[in-house]
């Protein structure tokens, strides 16, 4: 693994990568409120292992990268967009194969219909279509909002609060899948002792944009495997068929028992569709 801290579009990014830079290049980029540890280095040393050059980063607010003051709403969804074409100028990388999860594979739907040319393929997990209809597909579950809903109450000087608070927001996600709670009690304190300010990562319940591209996920015409939980209690199951639909001749796998998550038992299903998907060239 190398670590990179860049500088795109006037704001520090961090990024890390793991493989050959001459093969063929896969782009991690996480979810909302999420750094990038939440990519297990395991699963990227996996990746690369089979072929690819890996490279995850960390967002806005998030990690090592640039942070704002906490309440406050400083980008949008393009931005982080153009934050990914800017890490892959940075790394001298002209095309990419994107692997987005959640709010990923929406910022992964605006890079293919703003740069095609830049795209080589989309593989997207746990997200939803980047237009209207989202608001017509079922909703978020009410235990989540309930759970992020104690969030003011944390004491984010205290490790230990904290580091629960982080992991056990992802057992409010998960399917009926075993919690794989040390695991992610590990990830979770991993992220908050990266964390430059760890409470800047509500900022993102301020996150818009991008509405010159809502609607036009036809106009993707990459490769796209779409994967997707049954149990998705975030962005239910119907999310990922919406998008299946709405892109053209995507393919949609269905993640039996699993959530809004990155479980260990659906590794090997995520990375032979990444590397089936991903097209030759750096």
């Amino acid at each position: 693994m190398k670590q990179q801290l860049l500088q795109t579009n006037k704001v520090d990014i961090n990024t890390e990568s793991f493989g050959n830079p001459s093969d063929p290049t896969v782009l991690l980029i996480m979810g909302a409120m999420s750094s990038l540890d939440w990519w297990d280095s395991e699963f990227c040393e996996r990746l690369a292992a089979a072929g690819r050059y890996v490279i995850r980063y960390d967002h806005r607010d998030l990690g090592q990268s640039v942070v704002y003051e906490p309440g406050t709403s400083n980008y949008t969804i393009t931005d982080l967009a153009d934050d990914a074409f800017g890490i892959l100028d940075a790394y001298s990388i002209e095309k990419v194969n994107i692997m987005g999860m959640s709010l990923g594979g929406m910022i992964g739907q605006i890079m293919a219909i703003k740069h095609p040319e830049r795209v080589l393929s989309l593989t997207i997990l746990g997200s939803s279509v980047f237009g209207s209809e989202q608001a017509e597909l079922p909703q978020m579950d009410q235990k989540i909002l309930d759970f992020h809903g104690k969030s003011a109450s944390i004491d984010w000087s205290d490790q230990e609060a904290s580091v629960a608070y982080l992991a056990e927001g992802w057992a409010v996600l998960s399917g009926s899948k075993p919690f794989e709670k040390e695991r992610m009690y590990a990830l979770a304190e991993r992220e908050y002792t990266r964390a430059k300010q760890i409470q800047s990562r509500f900022n993102y319940m301020y996150l818009g944009g991008g509405e010159e591209y809502l609607d036009r996920m036809s106009e993707i015409g990459v490769p796209t495997i779409i994967l997707h939980g049954n149990e998705d209690p975030a962005l239910p199951f119907e999310h990922g068929q919406a998008l299946a639909r709405a892109i053209p001749h995507a393919e949609l796998i269905t993640l039996e028992g699993s959530g809004h998550e990155l479980h260990t038992d659906d590794w090997q299903i995520i990375i032979e569709a990444i590397v089936r998907n991903s097209s030759v060239g750096k």
